[in-house]
């Protein structure tokens, strides 16, 4: 029996690589992308998801979403991932169009039809939240929800503090967070170190000689300057699709426990930073008061702590060739 998808994007080049493995899985059914602005704008994003889609021989449907944040003003990461998202190669533009319904409309809609659902978000979470804002009742129809978002308990990769997809839109993040929903939280660092495609895995994918594979490293080609610039390594880092691979193969991820997660949205110090209670006991802190109200709602989330990592590289390539 297929698993049904709901995957929500801000389609950028890590984007596009995670959609590829979802629109290749066996046994896995996406009967729905949406976009959403984040990386690039709502406009550029969706094109790049019916572009993807089309490069794995796919006619999911796909709906336009959020043009903004709920309360700030959109930033991109156009910096790190290209002007067009896709590492600036030129890519034609898609044969066909977006569906006429919004993405939130599609959202509420697809769960409702496919109870059991699994939702995996790539981007800011605005969809989500606005979602779930008109509809509270679909969170208890999905069966996983696995966000590709946050940096608990460790650094962040736009601030010190915080991981863009949720910095971008800290209170969509946090609606979310304490929307109901079955959340996996697959934060930015689990794409770092040793999980980040090196020279030996770029060749090797690149030698696949398949067109899907070359264009996964193509578009990320920014992407590689980007984490060059930054670390002084050549590599290419994709968090989007680790958290693709934990959303299809259980073997990846190794360290995972649930917590009471919030976001931080009133500090622009701190602002988007996932404050994880590792704890999960109230009567351990000092200012106990508003814990103790917090934490009465238990847990909220299945926090990923480390994975697999030649588990996630055999589920990527499997994808690619």
């Amino acid at each position: 029996m297929s698993r049904v998808f709901l995957i929500d994007t801000d389609t950028a080049s890590d984007d596009a690589v995670a959609l590829i493995m979802a629109l290749r899985a066996a046994g896995v059914q996406v009967a729905a992308i949406t976009t959403v602005a984040g990386n690039v704008d709502v406009e550029q994003a969706t094109r790049n998801a019916l572009y993807t889609a089309e490069l794995c021989g796919s006619d999911v449907p796909v709906y336009a979403g959020a043009a903004k944040p709920l309360l700030r003003v959109h930033e991109d990461a156009t910096r790190f991932h290209g002007r067009d998202g896709l590492g600036d190669q030129g890519y034609p533009p898609p044969r066909r169009g977006p569906e006429k319904a919004h993405a939130v409309d599609a959202i509420i809609q697809t769960i409702q039809a496919n109870p059991g659902l699994v939702v995996v978000t790539l981007g800011p979470l605005t969809n989500i939240a606005l979602a779930l804002a008109r509809k509270p009742q679909i969170a208890a129809q999905v069966s996983r929800c696995i966000i590709m978002g946050g940096a608990p308990c460790c650094v962040g990769n736009v601030t010190p503090a915080a991981e863009y997809n949720v910095w971008v839109d800290p209170e969509a993040a946090r609606m979310v967070l304490r929307g109901g929903l079955p959340v996996e939280l697959v934060g930015w660092q689990l794409s770092q170190g040793e999980a980040v495609l090196n020279t030996s895995d770029i060749d090797f994918v690149l030698h696949m000689s398949t067109e899907r594979a070359r264009f996964a490293i193509d578009c990320n080609r920014r992407t590689r300057e980007a984490h060059r610039e930054e670390t002084g390594e050549d590599g290419i880092e994709l968090p989007d699709p680790v958290a693709m691979a934990i959303a299809l193969d259980p073997a990846v991820p190794t360290s995972a426990s649930e917590h009471y997660v919030d976001v931080e949205t009133h500090s622009e110090l701190t602002r988007g930073m996932t404050v994880v209670d590792r704890l999960n006991n109230a009567s351990n802190y000092r200012n106990r008061t508003m814990w103790s109200e917090l934490l009465t709602r238990g847990p909220n989330a299945r926090v990923c702590w480390a994975i697999d990592v030649q588990q996630w590289k055999k589920t990527l390539f499997s994808a690619l060739k």
